[in-house]
């Protein structure tokens, strides 16, 4: 099946062919996706990064052929960029870049060239530091239905986000992310770049977040926020109360974190 690109800053992704249906996700620059469907100037897409399908509005699209496999790298970071016809372009992190050539300033997507400003290296693709600490790069970072970059991301388009610039897949939905890793029994047991699930009594998954340190979880609620967590939940002090229930903790990979 044809592949192809996207090449815009990021493409929302709807339940429904209109603009009114629910954004249900985004498809992020330099991600790859395959044609399901077309109905008018609809078209029904499914994500190679994390199987999401939904429909984009062409209008929205700018895409080029995927025909050959190539390594993508992820940023970490914004990286300002220039079209070929020399507009400017400000990627997100999250956001996948081929060919780069750093001495030039430049990188590729399929026959189309873009130049980068001059500050443009190989930190911006490769990782030295935690996921805690990559997650407090979104600090207060809104809340947005859907989102999966830093203008504007819900709980799950957080985790994601924090650990595709590691390198790590993770499903798009909490509910669909609490399946993958180990499970860790206890709170006093979890440690930083744990995930924590949140949800109803009867064990429905409605939130996620990453834990700081004991005590501590990084999550996206209204904005990038962190908040005291213990074996109950999460608490929010202006509340003085609870705002979401724990329902378990999941390692999805060893960490050399706190």
């Amino acid at each position: 099946m044809k592949r192809f690109i996207c090449e815009n800053v990021f493409v929302p992704l709807r339940i429904a062919p209109a603009h009114r249906s629910e954004m249900l996700s985004q498809v992020l620059f330099g991600e790859t996706y395959c044609i399901l469907d077309k109905i008018d100037n609809w078209t029904k897409i499914r994500t190679d990064f994390d199987g999401s399908s939904g429909w984009i509005d062409m209008d929205h699209l700018q895409q080029s052929g995927h025909d050959t496999p190539e390594k993508s790298f992820i940023l970490n970071r914004s990286l300002l960029c220039y079209k070929n016809d020399n507009t400017k372009m400000i990627l997100e992190a999250g956001c996948e870049i081929y060919n780069p050539d750093y001495k030039n300033h430049t990188f590729r997507i399929a026959d189309h060239i873009y130049t980068t400003a001059h500050d443009f290296k190989e930190s911006y693709v490769t990782i030295n530091e935690s996921l805690s600490d990559t997650a407090m790069r979104f600090i207060n970072c809104p809340y947005i239905w859907g989102g999966r970059i830093a203008p504007g991301l819900d709980c799950s388009g957080f985790t994601q986000l924090v650990f595709k610039i590691h390198g790590i897949t993770l499903p798009r939905n909490s509910w669909q992310q609490a399946e993958n890793g180990e499970e860790i029994t206890f709170i006093t047991e979890a440690r930083a770049g744990d995930l924590a699930f949140f949800g109803h009594a009867g064990g429905q998954i409605t939130h996620t977040g990453i834990i700081l340190s004991q005590g501590l979880i990084i999550h996206a609620s209204g904005r990038v926020r962190i908040d005291p967590v213990d074996h109950l939940g999460i608490y929010k002090q202006e509340i003085s109360n609870y705002s979401h229930r724990l329902i378990k903790i999941k390692r999805v990979k060893i960490h050399e974190e706190g």
